[in-house]
């Protein structure tokens, strides 16, 4: 046996420990009643209905609630429902008041509770931050590690160039997460381009009576605050989630929304009624100049002017004493940190602030409708609650099942047809990459709570002309060696080597649309690029690992190594006028009757019909 045999054999053994593993997975999952774990994959609100919550925005103070800030509300939700493992749900804004979530299948009263739940702004001093790589992360000690942003008092445009100039130490500032500094004008900004929420994943509780009145006192920090703190891993997506905020009147262990950054906050000192508005422009320097970025001014009440000069006041004396991070503040919107500015030159008493670092227009205009629906005395009422059917249900789930069968009959149809025995090599394929794909989804279903739609069903029956595609890429490659004059043996390695960089490039294009799609879509849409890029995947793992092997195996064997006429590869098919035979001999393509002649033979029998016509070649 030849070493190319031998490790196509093992290539195809790998691919079946590849499907016994998965098979197993699904099968422990299901025998042992696991939460989730089902033979069949779970199905979408449009296939499977699911539960209807239609939410009212109403506000205490009788103001108008605002389009942006209907938005602002949807995406905070979405972000708690993803984070719980839910997929697959519909939120969408409803008419100028209501927001309409519909969640699939039958979620529990967590989930339910947590899209019911209204949003808080809130702000509290920073004690700890350290970069989080996973659990138990070693903590960062108060004032070492990264530094905090900057925070000076706001004035008007105009009188830019009065405004306190930030300080040395202030410029420049880089900390694990983006970070900004609060200025009338202007403040020494960190590196990254949009402050950096913190998710609150692990809210701890500590007795106030063991604390300090002094928010920004390490004595807030209990052992069990440190514990939770330490293990806290912030490179989750639930970790970024939010939705819980917290006691307001204890320490508070968080997460950043958008980096792997955690943090321990002290109690609650204002709040988002404390906030007046927010508005996001051009960042305008000293020298009255544009620099190309942009800034946020966040304007405070009357009582939240009083409470921001005091705490300022404080964080100054921390700066000058070099007490970072404790030197800081977390805007914290949904138990998410949305900015942590830094005060460095002076309480700021005006009750107007200006928050600058490196933003673009889109994180500052982000950051500001965020601090404004955080300041917005909104909450969501339930107006109703309902469990719903599906939209498009059995029938329409059939008959897309129905279009893949169809589909694949087709495909099984035209390569039978135009390959003979070597179409079965292809039926085969489909058979595994179909196999594959369903024990992947059904896993995910159970581990990630992955539902199917109607548009996923779609996704799947694209990728039948995407997996047929490369074998017939394939195919034709080894046909054109074959014309060359290879043997077959020969011609099934260098047709791969020609073959495996165009389906390389296909699926890598198939692939590349779909992750920007699932990136950039949301909804069903989502589902359509999450089963076309994961079919795709597939596509690549039984080409390379099953398609190849067996037709490198296949090429060994007397009925298609002799071309035989339903092999899909007679040299009659292919436009040779003979079969090589190997050790210098060929054979006429029709193979009946003819003698097996050496090459020397069958040129010599050549020049005899060229000198004598009446001998018949």
């Amino acid at each position: 046996m030849s070493s190319a045999v031998k490790g196509a054999r093992r290539t195809l053994q790998g691919l079946a420990a590849i499907i016994v593993i998965l098979f197993a997975l699904l099968t422990l999952g299901v025998m042992t009643h696991a939460k989730g774990a089902q033979w069949l994959p779970g199905l979408g609100l449009d296939l499977a209905g699911g539960h209807e919550i239609t939410l009212r925005a109403k506000t205490t103070d009788g103001s108008t609630v605002t389009q942006s800030d209907l938005n602002q509300a949807v995406s905070i939700i979405r972000k708690r429902v993803d984070a719980s493992g839910t997929s697959e749900a519909s939120i969408t804004t409803q008419g100028n008041l209501n927001i309409l979530v519909a969640l699939p299948g039958t979620p529990d009263q967590a989930t339910i509770d947590l899209v019911k739940k209204s949003a808080q702004l809130q702000f509290r001093p920073v004690l700890q931050e350290a970069t989080s790589t996973g659990a138990a992360t070693t903590s960062t000690a108060p004032g070492s590690g990264t530094v905090s942003p900057t925070v000076l008092p706001a004035v008007p445009p105009s009188s830019a160039a009065l405004a306190p100039k930030p300080s040395a130490s202030a410029a420049g500032i880089d900390t694990g997460s983006p970070v900004h500094e609060m200025a009338n004008v202007e403040t020494a900004g960190g590196a990254a381009a949009t402050p950096a929420p913190s998710a609150a994943t692990a809210p701890t509780t500590a007795p106030a009576t063991t604390a300090a009145t002094d928010p920004s006192s390490l004595s807030w920090i209990t052992p069990a605050i440190q514990a939770a703190y330490d293990a806290l891993d912030c490179t989750t997506q639930k970790s970024h989630a939010g939705g819980d905020v917290g006691n307001p009147a204890t320490a508070f262990v968080t997460c950043d929304a958008v980096n792997p950054v955690k943090y321990i906050l002290g109690p609650v000192e204002m709040n988002g009624s404390d906030v007046s508005t927010a508005a996001s422009g051009p960042h305008t320097t000293q020298a009255q100049t544009t620099d190309g970025t942009y800034e946020v001014r966040l304007t405070l009440t009357g009582s939240g002017g009083s409470k921001f000069a005091t705490t300022t006041a404080r964080l100054q004396k921390l700066h000058d004493a070099g007490a970072a991070p404790r030197d800081r503040f977390g805007m914290v919107l949904d138990g998410v940190v949305i900015s942590a500015p830094r005060v460095a030159d002076g309480a700021i008493t005006g009750g107007v602030a200006q928050i600058s670092g490196s933003f673009t227009q889109k994180s500052a205009q982000d950051l500001a409708n965020q601090l404004k629906f955080g300041a917005l005395p909104m909450t969501l009422e339930v107006q109703s609650e309902q469990a719903i059917s599906a939209t498009k249900g059995a029938s329409d789930l059939q008959s897309g099942m129905v279009a893949g069968l169809i589909g694949l009959i087709l495909v099984v149809i035209y390569t039978l047809f135009q390959y003979r025995a070597l179409g079965a090599v292809t039926v085969g394929s489909l058979v595994i990459a179909g196999g594959l794909t369903y024990l992947i989804i059904a896993l995910l279903s159970w581990g990630m709570g992955y539902r199917l739609s109607l548009a996923g069903v779609a996704g799947l029956i694209v990728a039948i002309g995407i997996t047929a595609d490369s074998f017939i890429v394939y195919f034709e490659r080894v046909k054109d060696e074959l014309r060359e004059g290879r043997s077959l043996v020969a011609a099934v390695e260098h047709g791969w080597a020609r073959a495996r960089r165009t389906i390389l490039a296909s699926d890598a294009i198939s692939f590349l649309a779909a992750l920007v799609l699932y990136i950039l879509a949301v909804g069903s849409v989502r589902g359509f690029a999450f089963t076309l890029g994961l079919t795709t995947l597939v596509d690549l793992l039984v080409v390379f690992i099953f398609t190849h092997p067996t037709l490198a195996i296949l090429a060994r064997t007397k009925f298609f190594g002799d071309g035989h006429r339903l092999s899909g590869l007679d040299p009659r098919q292919l436009g040779r006028d003979a079969v090589y035979k190997g050790r210098g001999r060929v054979s006429a393509p029709d193979g009946a009757g003819e003698p097996v002649l050496t090459l020397a033979e069958r040129k010599a029998k050549k020049a005899r019909a060229a000198a004598d016509p009446a001998e018949k070649e």
